[in-house]
């Protein structure tokens, strides 16, 4: 099939790992980060790094909207579908699974009494409210650059339409900042924060926001980019770029994803974002803490679908539990076999993280394809994974 199988070829793949390994100097280790939830999910996959020589290390980033999205934001929907039965809380599917305070979930608090559905898009949630004129339908929105359009899309859509019992609770963040706090972080030498040699760009946040809002990680922190589509060639491809960069002493923002990344982005989803959201002055994340101008909130002009202004909702900071690493994990400080509930107590059907409910979480990538079990197999037998 055409732009798959040609991505996933096995002896391209073999000569990639062959030119890795030439390019890959012995006498010094790399460390180059994926910040995107895909490409993880893609590296565990394909067991690309067992074709990774043992001095290039792929480092977990924090780019999965529903891992980085923190307890308090899921406890104010919880809240608000439990004490109001006249409201349809509508999210994704992973959404609904996340852990937050008392060992509820928006899943659990269906099984309560609420009204929690999953949808699988805004337009469902918006169509829902206009099939229940007399129930607040609020959507749940969550999610990078990449599903900030389709969202500033349904609330243009309610205006219009006067659809006035659709609201939006808005927990769309953006991956700049993100990627600024990591480094910064690293900078200072803490010891929580590792340092990068390189970073590996996310692929569908990048058509929408294009290559260019990339150039302050090489300008400012003198670290090298490349922009990587999901499929096995295209990372290990990335990272043979990364690696040239370092050796040839290069820093530079590289497009690998060619195909459906360019400088600018996609301008006229820039532009639906930018006329219904705008930024906010500070924004909490799992993990790397608040962030300034790192979320979107909805424009005064769209109030009247803010459901945090309709319902009078507060943000209240929630520690993470205490057991879980899914805070380390996020800002690439530990790996999901350094957590002690992982594999055990916590696994995709109980999870008590957020890294282990999404597909795109570092936790269940890793649990998913098994690849821990086959180092933890080697190290213990003397054989290769």
């Amino acid at each position: 099939m055409r732009y798959v199988d040609e991505f996933r070829n096995p002896q391209l793949a073999a000569g990639l790992a062959r030119a890795i390994a030439h390019a890959a100097r012995p006498g010094r280790n790399y460390a180059f980060m994926e910040f995107c939830g895909g490409h993880t999910h893609a590296i565990s996959r394909y067991g690309i790094t067992d074709l990774l020589p043992a001095n290039v290390h792929m480092i977990h980033g924090p780019g999965c909207p529903v891992c980085v999205l923190p307890i308090g934001r899921i406890d104010m929907a919880i809240g608000l579908a439990l004490a109001r039965p006249d409201v349809i809380l509508c999210s994704y599917g992973d959404c609904l699974r996340v852990p937050a305070s008392a060992g509820l979930s928006l899943h659990k608090a269906r099984a309560r009494g609420a009204d929690v559905r999953m949808v699988y898009s805004a337009a469902d949630a918006l169509s829902l409210a206009q099939r229940e004129p007399r129930r607040e339908v609020v959507f749940f929105a969550i999610g990078f650059e990449t599903t900030t359009p389709p969202t500033a899309v349904v609330i243009e859509q309610a205006r219009a339409l006067g659809v006035d019992n659709f609201s939006v609770i808005c927990n769309h963040v953006l991956t700049p900042p993100a990627i600024d706090a990591l480094l910064s972080a690293a900078a200072t030498g803490r010891d929580d924060a590792p340092h990068l040699d390189g970073i590996l760009g996310p692929a569908h946040v990048s058509t929408v926001i294009g290559r260019a809002p990339y150039d302050f990680v090489a300008e400012h922190h003198h670290t090298p980019v490349v922009i990587a589509g999901f499929e096995p060639l295209d990372v290990m491809q990335a990272i043979l770029m990364l690696l040239r960069q370092v050796n040839e002493g290069r820093v530079a923002v590289e497009n690998e994803f060619t195909r459906a990344v360019s400088l600018t982005g996609n301008r006229k989803a820039q532009a639906l974002v930018e006329g219904v959201f705008e930024s906010r002055e500070a924004f909490a994340w799992r993990g790397l803490g608040s962030l300034p101008h790192s979320a979107l909130r909805i424009r005064p002009a769209f109030a009247r679908w803010d459901a945090e202004l309709k319902f009078a909702l507060e943000d209240r900071p929630v520690p993470d539990h205490k057991a879980c690493e899914c805070a380390a994990i996020l800002r690439g400080a530990k790996r999901p076999s350094d957590c002690a509930l992982f594999a055990t107590v916590c696994t995709p059907q109980t999870p008590l993280g957020a890294c282990m409910v999404s597909a795109e979480g570092a936790c269940a990538a890793h649990f998913s394809y098994g690849r821990f079990r086959d180092r933890e197999r080697a190290a213990t037998t003397g054989t290769q994974p």
